[in-house]
């Protein structure tokens, strides 16, 4: 079968075309046949060694995907030819923080895509447990995007109550800022500001038609506005720094975006008590994955076109056009059509 492989160790990626096909060896295991498969902005820290992932052997990368189950294990209550996302974060059940219905925090590494093969490929097999089957109104095409925007509700169920009268500012227009933008929209906020270095960007947001402000960094100093909540998409620890004060008393600053292991941004402490900020770390999706379905049943055309939302679908052999796509800004999110 065609896939993308990383080396841990080399960090080297490539495109193989004839990949060993994946097997079922235990009963609750199912093979999805992959429809749609995104690159996220985690699987490029991973490829520049900036996120831990397994070293060996060869992985398949790729953690947001749909498809179609092509066979299932004995066991599993899944049928050939269903339609399917899989949720690809995984827990052990039995530390602490699982116990404790926090498994984003499980140290157990079984996450899929980043510690067992995952969907850049035609192929993959996972535990039915990480499987969802998808409505009749939700299309292969959407339902891809089904694990950004169920971290998207982790972190929209961490920072509510949000007020549709209070200030908004999202930071970063990439795919991730773009999915937070039609969830506030969706749930009927309008006060929002959208800040964007790169102008295309910015454009695809404008295509969205949401009527939300859109300005660049250098505008957004300048007005010096401040927000009841802010979110940050960019995972670029600068820009944490540059924006924190701009938080109004009582808000909440949403540290969204994925940044470089190691990197560290400089605030003020004193700022936090005086104001009485809460500061707000979303990881991953735990039990959202319902809340992402329903909303990708709700949300529909209106939200979902691909091309209004700047992403852009490649053939697995076109990934090095994909990646390098991705890092221009000219389009939001790539996303692998697989047939």
């Amino acid at each position: 079968m065609q896939a993308i492989v990383f080396d841990g160790k080399t960090k080297e990626v490539k495109y193989v075309r004839n990949h060993p096909m994946p097997e079922i060896v235990e009963d609750h295991q199912v093979i999805v046949k992959v429809a749609y498969s995104g690159i996220c902005g985690t699987d490029l820290h991973i490829i520049q060694g900036e996120f831990p992932v397994r070293q060996e052997p060869i992985l398949t990368l790729g953690h947001e995907f749909s498809g179609v189950v092509h066979e299932a294990g004995k066991q599993a209550f899944l049928k050939k030819g269903q339609r399917v996302v899989v949720d690809p974060n995984s827990q052990c059940l039995l530390c602490e923080y699982c116990r404790k219905g926090r498994y984003q925090f499980c140290a157990a590494k079984k996450n899929i895509g980043i510690w067992v093969d995952g969907g850049w490929a035609q192929f993959v097999v996972v535990p039915q447990d990480n499987v969802y089957p998808i409505p009749d109104e939700v299309s292969l095409e959407q339902a891809s995007l089904c694990e950004p925007y169920s971290c998207v509700a982790h972190g929209f169920d961490r920072v509510s109550p949000v007020s549709v009268a209070d200030r908004v500012l999202v930071l970063g227009a990439g795919i991730i800022g773009n999915l937070w933008l039609t969830t506030l929209h969706l749930h009927g906020h309008r006060n929002v500001t959208v800040s964007e270095m790169n102008k295309a960007r910015l454009d695809i947001v404008r295509n969205l038609n949401l009527g939300y402000k859109l300005v660049t960094p250098d505008v957004l100093e300048s007005e010096k506005s401040h927000y009841d909540v802010i979110i940050d998409c960019t995972g670029v620890p600068r820009v944490l720094e540059t924006s924190f004060d701009l938080v109004k008393p009582g808000g909440k600053y949403v540290v969204f975006g994925c940044a470089p292991q190691g990197k560290k941004a400089s605030i003020t402490p004193f700022d936090i008590f005086n104001k009485g900020l809460t500061v707000i770390g979303v990881k991953v999706n735990p039990f959202t994955f319902p809340t992402s379905i329903g909303w990708l049943s709700t949300m529909g055309d209106r939200y979902l076109d691909y091309k209004k939302l700047g992403i852009k679908t490649y053939s697995l052999e076109q990934y090095e056009q994909a990646f390098a796509d991705l890092k221009s800004g000219s389009i939001s999110k790539a996303m692998f059509k697989i047939e």
